[in-house]
């Protein structure tokens, strides 16, 4: 029997949100690569191997699992895990366009609102569910929400505008297309959480098998194989016209000792992404009666922490005040809307209880 701790289970989140918040740090470490080469390498790791590796390692049973899943839950699962990989490759393409920072805080904060609606439109009563006790609470928290995000964007437009004004580094900020990509990562980010929704049955026969707290690892492999899946595909094609498949073997001008050291840090990057999940899950399991806020949660850890990370890039080192200022009012906006949002879930969790 598992015992919750909301404490404990916060304290995972947060572990969580680290992990994914310098996910694609080490990539910035490979050399002679291109980003599609990269890319190939650390979604192997990211979205099959290492789902397997820990699968296998913390659920009994874990293969038989597998092939005895309901068939719909398992490709709905992978299907929209599928479509998550579109979203995986657009949130990495659009930190290349305007940064660490404003790329987590508007994907993230896009997909905290979309990763807790979508599950109740489908699973439940829209309508139903904001007419209830702390309903308007979570409403009120949505729409601060999008203004935060909105606030982001009109910061990263003044840093764009402020940089270019400047001659400085303008010309590889585009806010523009970077929003674009962002936007399309946030909506398929929260898909994502609905392909975890729809393969909680796995997770359920995971925990009839003793699985314990590490019964999400059951369902997570179902997704992110769907996502490797796309990606694997996409970037073979790719990296078949563009000639860089190359890459992965040695030359003149790429030593093997290169390559060995790009493989480290594309291994790096693609198991910090999947160790926010696996974090994720076990938060999950011990949020007991608050499991509801913990998409939120985890994704209030994500923005929290990529903005460390971009501050200690100096992402923003080069802006006026103005545009800092509207950064940090943006910001705020984001934490105190996931605040809000959690609190009335667990106002209307209260009252369901009572």
């Amino acid at each position: 029997m598992i015992s919750p701790n909301p404490i404990i289970g916060t304290g995972l989140h947060a572990i969580g949100g680290m992990s994914a918040a310098a996910c694609y740090l080490p990539g910035t470490k490979t050399r002679q690569w291109s980003w599609r080469t990269f890319w190939l390498v650390q979604s192997l790791f990211a979205w099959l191997l290492v789902p397997l590796v820990v699968g296998w390692l913390t659920v009994p049973d874990f293969f038989q699992i597998l092939l005895d899943a309901p068939s719909k839950p398992f490709w709905v699962s992978f299907l929209l895990g599928a479509a998550y990989g579109f979203g995986g490759m657009s949130f990495g393409k659009a930190i290349n366009h305007i940064g660490y920072s404003l790329t987590y805080t508007i994907s993230i904060g896009i997909s905290a609102v979309l990763g807790t609606i979508i599950p109740m439109m489908i699973f439940g009563h829209l309508g139903d569910f904001f007419a209830k006790p702390g309903g308007n609470i979570v409403l009120c928290g949505m729409i601060l929400s999008l203004t935060g995000v909105t606030i982001c964007g009109l910061a990263g437009f003044n840093k764009e505008k402020y940089l270019k004004a400047q001659g400085t580094s303008g010309m590889t900020f585009n806010m523009k297309v970077g929003l674009f990509l962002t936007i399309i990562a946030g909506v398929l980010s929260g898909i994502y959480n609905l392909s975890l929704e729809y393969g909680q049955p796995i997770a359920d026969m995971a925990a009839q098998h003793g699985a314990g707290h590490f019964e999400g690892n059951a369902k997570i492999v179902v997704a992110t194989s769907g996502c490797f899946i796309v990606n694997f595909i996409w970037f073979m094609v790719e990296g078949w016209r563009k000639g860089t498949l190359k890459e992965f073997l040695p030359s003149k001008d790429l030593p093997a000792q290169t390559i060995v050291r790009n493989w480290f840090w594309s291994i790096l990057a693609g198991s910090l992404w999947y160790f926010q999940f696996f974090f994720y899950g076990l938060g999950h399991v011990k949020m007991g009666n608050f499991q509801f806020a913990s998409w939120v949660l985890h994704m209030s850890m994500l923005i929290f922490f990529s903005y460390i990370v971009g501050m200690l890039m100096k992402e923003w080192k080069n802006v006026n005040r103005k545009t800092y200022i509207l950064l940090i009012v943006g910001l705020l906006v984001l934490v105190l809307s996931f605040c809000i949002t959690s609190y009335g879930s667990y106002v209307g969790e209260l009252r369901v209880k009572s």
